[in-house]
């Protein structure tokens, strides 16, 4: 579980106020700005599959809510928000328990309500070298109106 409340995530950006998925994962959010966004998790024995490694769905909502942070503005916008219409995603490396994970992502292109983000997730290995576990190309889709918070 995440340390920190979610008024305290929300001070660096305001979709995880009530982002209960990622209170419950641990994220802590370390960046976030307008396209980018940066994040970190330890992943916990019940976040791994029968291997002893991170169940890959774990990765990818890591790695989705680092997406989901780099295509709203951090301040929060009540007349929009943004989503994922479509996600493509590379497993390179097993993500080890007890080891921190770190997800960037960085926004590349942003044409009308339509955008594509690269997120990548690493860990370190045991000499402290970054190792990217993850890939993933996001693409978004603008709503407009309020978005539908649940407290």
């Amino acid at each position: 579980m995440s340390t920190m409340s979610g008024t305290e995530m929300a001070k660096v950006h305001s979709i995880l106020e009530f982002d209960h998925c990622s209170h419950w994962l641990g994220i802590t959010p370390i960046e976030a700005s307008d396209g980018r966004a940066v994040i970190e998790m330890t992943l916990r024995k019940e976040m791994l599959n029968g291997f002893g490694i991170a169940q890959g769905g774990m990765l990818f909502t890591f790695a989705d809510v680092a997406f989901a942070m780099a295509c709203n503005e951090p301040a929060g916008a009540e007349d929009r928000y943004t989503v994922a219409q479509g996600a493509d995603v590379n497993f390179l490396r097993p993500g080890l328990p007890d080891r921190p994970l770190r997800a960037t992502a960085v926004r590349r292109v942003q044409q009308g309500r339509s955008g594509l983000y690269d997120i990548t997730v690493t860990q370190q290995d045991d000499d402290g070298r970054e190792l990217v576990l993850l890939e993933f190309r996001g693409r978004s889709r603008t709503v407009m109106g309020a978005p539908p918070i649940v407290k």
